[in-house]
């Protein structure tokens, strides 16, 4: 049985750190659409 390199140790959870940090900021974008979007139509 092959057991993984030390690479593996760094890609993977760099691979990991680099989706949560993109879903982050998605996520923070998105928020701030939406409450823009709340204010505009509560000033209608």
């Amino acid at each position: 049985m092959n057991t993984p390199g030390p690479e593996h140790f760094i890609f993977i959870p760099g691979a990991l750190l680099i989706g949560i940090v993109i879903g982050y900021i998605m996520g923070a974008r998105s928020a701030k659409a939406e409450l823009e979007r709340r204010r505009r139509r509560a000033r209608e």
